[in-house]
């Protein structure tokens, strides 16, 4: 017999309360169980003390006996110390975006990543510009003669100079 400690409904509409019971895993949510180990009332604030009441005792024999936690109870058992707290796997697919939206994404990320490209080869173009001056002093005594920087700039692109 497969068994799971679980929480088993009660209460009004509207007005939850659960039982944290031992059921054979086969059995309906708020059908038989076999021992009630607790309550847990979600009405009441999360820092007050009957909110979730655990016999720990009996949970530690249940799960010697074989009993496997659903996942809420195994956070309350967390919280009470009583086990390490489970992994929370992350979902497949509903927390990503649709389709549509990853492409529109996509497009921005690479739209962000030319405009950074760009901007990196002006700041190279800066830099080769900077270094062409240098290499043309401006008493007219560098290692370029004016005809050949004049070439040299226009060639780089879309720089006019009037030397």
């Amino acid at each position: 017999m497969a068994l799971k400690i679980r929480l088993s409904r009660g209460g009004a509409k509207k007005r939850p309360f659960y039982r944290i019971v031992v059921a054979d895993s086969r059995k309906p949510r708020d059908g038989r169980y076999l021992e009630r180990l607790g309550h847990y009332d979600p009405m009441l604030p999360k820092d007050s003390d009957q909110r979730v009441v655990l016999k720990e005792d009996r949970i530690r024999h249940w799960m010697g006996m074989g009993a496997q936690p659903s996942d809420r109870v195994a956070l309350f058992l967390s919280k009470a110390s009583m086990m390490e707290k489970p992994a929370i796997a992350e979902q497949t697919k509903q927390h990503l975006p649709r389709a549509k939206t990853q492409e529109k994404m996509r497009e921005a990320e690479e739209v962000a990543k030319a405009a950074a490209e760009a901007a990196a080869g002006e700041k190279v173009q800066e830099a080769q510009l900077k270094e062409l001056w240098d290499l043309y002093d401006a008493d007219g005594s560098g290692s370029l003669d004016k005809k050949e920087l004049k070439q040299v700039l226009v060639g780089m692109g879309s720089i006019h100079l009037d030397v």
